[in-house]
């Protein structure tokens, strides 16, 4: 069966999209109705609507920028029972796309971007690296577990990366237990940012995770998709770790039906997690268009297991530029060999030799966009749907010119292993930053749907 997203059937979506709309109980007018409309179509999504039950498609269609006005008005109305904290997290590879879109450095795209929400109405502006910070350094940990097990345990081997939820959402669907138990079980950057948002900072704030409307701007649709996942939910307090998520595309139709250039924003700088201070200079992780799992890892793994310090990776492009492999050699002999694997055409050469038994890869970072995740569909898009490959160019010089620094040389990340979650290696950990994968009962029909 065919991915019904190659089926160009945008009559029948957009029917679908406005009966949802259209009974979502929001028609009251106010300030933000004119930017309530707009929709996503599952047409822009990478998770094939084959695998999406109608829950799910509605509850999707939910989270658009009508949701985030709802939640505004709201807190401009008398019933201060009824007041939501808004807080709005930014993904790294977002800020790219606001830098380059409005000629503006990667520093001043962030000020001015949390400008614009607080000028709205966010009371506060996050920025998720320090996310990144917590699931890279459990994927490091996990997989150097993984590997001193690889002869007692069948599924040890190879580690797959877990942040993109793409993959992860074709790998539960349609690849099932053949690939779901390599998963790796450290969540994605975007939940435990929901998990630091729900959890620390709302500890830290005197406030009930429920009173707190958490979005997430993200570079892809299917980051919307995660947020829904039942393992992110907490029944005691009725809320998701992440409420809603926005892409950069949609920020920027707030701006423009606005009238408003991000160049006649006031600078404000980027809250933190941490008491009153504010966020310094925007860096990012290793990798050049990633949070750079593979790089992280891969000098990490050299480093305990084979006692080597990898300096600089190189990189061997194999059938083109989205499957490139490196390796760890030692006393001539080929110790790590991980692979870099972008774009379903990829996943699934990679998933075909695991099939059959061929696969030499001891990590693999999957990533569901061709070029990463910087050309995520929510922001790195022509009006025709294309990639717009001359905004991707400038997003990855501006990318790649942002500071690398390593997550242990975050103090604050150090501090909360100990204050906050009783060590690295306490329960709490594992409830706080890991998850499960596992396969999803699909009917015979789509077991095998061909991206």
């Amino acid at each position: 069966q065919e991915c019904s997203k190659k089926q160009k059937n945008d009559d029948t979506q957009s029917t679908s999209v406005d009966a949802l709309s259209s009974n979502d109980g929001f028609e009251e007018k106010n300030e933000f109705h004119t930017l309530a409309n707009a929709k996503v179509l599952l047409s822009d999504c990478l998770a094939c609507d084959n695998c999406m039950t109608s829950e799910e498609g509605a509850r999707v269609f939910q989270q658009n920028q009508k949701e985030l006005f709802r939640i505004l008005n709201l807190n401009k109305k008398c019933d201060t029972s009824k007041h939501k904290v808004l807080a709005v997290s930014i993904c790294p590879q977002s800020l790219p796309y606001f830098a380059a879109k409005f000629n503006l450095s990667v520093n001043d795209a962030a000020k001015r971007l949390c400008g614009f929400l607080k000028s709205l109405g966010v009371h506060y502006v996050f920025d998720t690296t320090i996310a990144a910070d917590f699931s890279i350094l459990e994927s490091q940990r996990e997989f150097v577990q993984r590997y001193q097990r690889r002869n007692q345990e069948e599924h040890a081997l190879p580690m797959f990366a877990s942040a993109c939820p793409g993959w992860i959402r074709y790998a539960e669907r349609v690849l099932t237990n053949l690939v779901t138990s390599h998963i790796c079980t450290a969540k994605s950057p975007q939940q435990i940012m929901g998990s630091l948002v729900k959890g620390y900072f709302a500890r830290q704030q005197n406030l009930s995770p429920d009173k707190i409307f958490h979005v997430i701007v993200a570079p892809c649709y299917d980051k919307k998709l995660e947020a829904l996942r039942e393992d992110f939910y907490t029944a005691l307090y009725n809320s998701q770790e992440v409420d809603c998520v926005l892409t950069s595309g949609e920020i920027v139709q707030i701006m423009e039906q606005k009238n408003v250039s991000m160049k006649d924003v006031t600078e404000v700088a980027v809250d933190s997690l941490f008491d009153e201070i504010k966020e310094g200079d925007v860096v990012r992780h290793d990798g050049k268009r990633s949070d750079g799992y593979l790089e992280h890892i891969f000098k990490h793994a050299a480093k305990e297991l084979f006692g080597i310090d990898v300096k600089e990776i190189t990189y061997k492009a194999l059938k083109n530029k989205d499957f490139q492999e490196v390796t760890l050699e030692k006393d001539g002999e080929t110790v790590l060999r991980f692979a870099a694997a972008y774009g379903f055409r990829n996943i699934q050469n990679m998933v075909l030799k695991l099939k059959k038994g061929k696969f030499l890869y001891h990590f693999v970072e999957v990533l569901a966009c061709p070029g990463g995740c910087l050309n995520g569909k929510g922001q790195a898009q022509t009006e025709d749907g294309k990639p717009d490959k001359a905004l991707l160019n400038q997003m990855e010089e501006v990318y790649a010119a942002i500071p690398v620094r390593l997550p242990e040389t975050n103090m604050h990340v150090q501090r909360m292993y100990q204050d906050w979650l009783e060590g690295m290696d306490s329960k709490k950990v594992q409830e706080t930053l890991h998850t499960k994968y596992s396969a999803v009962n699909q009917t015979a029909s789509n077991l095998d749907i061909k991206w």
